[in-house]
């Protein structure tokens, strides 16, 4: 996808808001309408969306929750609509610690990698200090960047979303499995997105005179041949618990499926595996 200086809004408006709304006359029915019973998810909300924009599965779906790392899906869409330079080199500064949930790094101040890099980092493993310094490098500054953030899940319909930071470690970063339905839907739109999303693992050399570090993506599922993930993004605090948003194709079909508050390291991994299941025995 072609990024542009108009910010977020017309593309994703178009992919998330009509993707959600389309009449199911005008679209490719779901081969999983109709199923029946339910899953057993841990999970304290679930939402599984159809080819034919229905939902499939739902579970207290508008009850507002910290997403903490989901956020960075926001973050990557809002750099890219920008237009910003992809090469240009970014340095990581003190100004980008974590001092909310004192989360560690392995980018040390002055480790220095191109906004590219920093976006398949922050989405790939999750790391807290790219997602930082991307906000903090902002053309207009990191509260401004919060702003358009804002801005953007607003022109997406994400009625109940609010954004905080740019890795989602204040627990002010909040939403619904609705809304991010919406978002996940947005960003599918985003080749780099999902590039980085799916990529297991990638090495990346932030000093001229070190040696490389070497990073894996966060979602496990990634690991299992059975599944067909086209993008992803994991999430965790105390606060949100675990969360994971994909999508990936199930029987021949693209399915979005999102998972917030999962207490337990695994669990969000289970439940995937429960509602594959439960979907394939029921169509």
């Amino acid at each position: 996808m072609r990024a542009t200086r108009t910010g977020i809004y017309p593309v994703l408006l178009l992919i998330g808001l009509v993707a959600l709304t389309l009449s199911p006359a005008l679209s490719a029915a779901s081969r999983f309408s109709d199923l029946e019973g339910s899953p057993d998810l841990r999970s304290a909300s679930a939402l599984v969306i159809g080819a034919d924009a229905d939902v499939i599965y739902g579970k207290d779906i508008d009850t507002v929750r910290p997403i903490a790392s989901i956020t960075k899906l926001m973050s990557a869409m809002v750099i890219l609509d920008a237009g910003l330079d992809l090469d240009e080199p970014i340095t990581v500064t003190k100004a980008d610690r974590d001092l909310v949930q004192l989360t560690g790094s392995r980018l040390e101040f002055g480790a220095t990698l191109t906004r590219r890099e920093m976006i398949l980092l922050a989405i790939m493993s999750s790391e807290n200090r790219a997602a930082a310094a991307l906000g903090r490098t902002w053309p207009g500054g990191l509260e401004q960047f919060v702003d358009r953030m804002n801005a953007g899940a607003a022109k997406l319909g994400m009625t109940r979303t609010r954004f905080a930071d740019p890795a989602g470690l204040r627990v002010e970063n909040q939403s619904t499995a609705h809304d991010l339905g919406r978002m996940v839907t947005a960003a599918q739109a985003y080749a780099l997105i999902r590039e980085a999303s799916t990529t297991r693992r990638l090495e990346v050399r932030p000093w001229p005179n070190r040696g490389p570090l070497n990073y894996v993506n966060t979602n496990r599922l990634l690991k299992n041949e059975t599944w067909d993930i086209a993008l992803s993004k994991t999430g965790y605090i105390n606060e949100s618990g675990r969360c994971l948003v994909m999508q990936a194709t199930i029987d021949g079909e693209l399915v979005s499926i999102v998972l917030l508050n999962s207490f337990g390291k695994l669990t969000p991994f289970g439940d995937s595996n429960r509602l594959r299941k439960w979907m394939q025995a029921g169509r």
